[in-house]
């Protein structure tokens, strides 16, 4: 591995600092007595999620550095992938993760509890750094918690540094990986020219003309072999066809990011697309493990505590359970509904332009 300065050899417990490492887990200083075996198993369980939410802190901010810049260059589009699949697999593990504090029966628990005092999960500043980067915003928030206000009151108690508040505020401040997202998107070549409103008008007209004459072939069908009545399917396919042009033209103004998105999606088979579609799938599986991470976290802590107050004042899984709520890239969800199949759209114009460079 390498040797010290001092020419001794490089050792596995010094490379990763083993015994500081194993000297954090009996609890704060003052914490007497030592914690018994379910309290440390606690303790490691938890501090094993704030590691695993360092690398994707990290892995976040690398990809929103890449993402970023005015024009993305190609080959950058596959590193922006390699890092958000890693964090797709850190939250795949850390949802399996909760099946380690099942281990716990609701009586071990209960027996030292009351040592955890007011703390609470909420106070993860990472896990919250986490939703910050990816664009979580405070109004999506269950009651309109904001994360930051609450931070501050810990800055001013003394627990948390002021490095991590300055790291928060930065976060804060910044955009978000959704907002550099959707500004990547405004830039998509919609038959091969990006930015322009009246190709994409043209473009939007097209797509709303094939969705309403398939919507007419289904009402068709629907009603050929009995499955309602027309006067009750019309509107059904009819509030499908102008959320889609709310969709995309919201108040009458053409979004430039949710047209780009459409049409990634629409013709995934493009060689020049291939890549953006793999990142907008990447970006919904990253979401997704998210989501099921909170819902492993909600059946966990059912099982453990049942319907009881959390320890931070919360209203415990029910609070958690309206977490399950929240989407932060709203879009990608949102144009799967507006999707036709693949043989009822027009070819693209100019074809070449999305083809192979080589």
């Amino acid at each position: 591995m390498g040797a010290n300065d001092d020419g001794s050899r490089m050792t596995y417990g010094n490379y990763l600092q083993i015994e500081k490492l194993l000297s954090l887990q009996d609890g704060p200083e003052g914490h007497d007595p030592l914690p018994c075996n379910d309290e440390m198993h606690f303790i490691v369980v938890h501090q094993a999620f704030e590691l695993w939410f360092k690398i994707v802190i990290r892995e976040l901010k690398e990809a929103h550095i890449l993402l970023s810049v005015a024009s993305v260059p190609e080959e950058d589009i596959p590193k922006i992938v390699h890092h958000l699949q890693r964090c797709v697999a850190l939250f795949d593990l850390m949802a399996q993760q909760w099946k380690v504090m099942e281990t716990l029966t609701p009586q071990d628990f209960l027996s030292f509890r009351d040592r955890l005092g007011t703390s609470s999960g909420f106070e993860s500043w990472q896990m919250r750094a986490v939703e910050m980067l990816l664009g979580l915003e405070s109004s999506q928030r269950i009651g309109g918690m904001d994360p930051m206000i609450h931070f501050e009151k810990l800055l001013a108690e003394g627990t948390i540094s002021s490095d991590v508040m300055a790291d928060l505020k930065t976060i804060d401040a910044s955009p978000s990986l959704n907002e550099t997202m959707r500004t990547w998107l405004s830039r998509t070549p919609v038959n091969a020219i990006a930015g322009d409103k009246e190709v994409l008008n043209s473009y939007v007209e097209r797509h709303l003309e094939i969705m309403k004459s398939h919507g007419e072939q289904v009402i068709t069908h629907m009603v050929d072999i009995g499955h309602g009545e027309e006067e009750s399917i019309r509107p059904r396919i009819e509030s499908g066809i102008a959320g889609a042009e709310e969709f995309l033209r919201p108040d009458g103004e053409i979004d430039a990011a949710r047209v780009g998105l459409l049409f990634i999606e629409s013709y995934r088979e493009l060689p020049l697309l291939a890549w953006p579609r793999r990142l907008l799938d990447t970006i919904v599986e990253l979401e997704e493990s998210m989501l099921l991470f909170r819902s492993h976290h909600a059946r966990m802590v059912e099982r453990m505590i049942g319907r009881r107050m959390g320890t931070g004042g919360s209203s415990g899984v029910d609070y958690l359970d309206m977490t399950l709520k929240y989407r932060i890239f709203t879009d990608l969800w949102a144009v799967r509904t507006i999707l036709v199949k693949r043989e009822l759209l027009d070819d693209v114009d100019n074809p070449q332009f999305y083809g192979f460079a080589a």
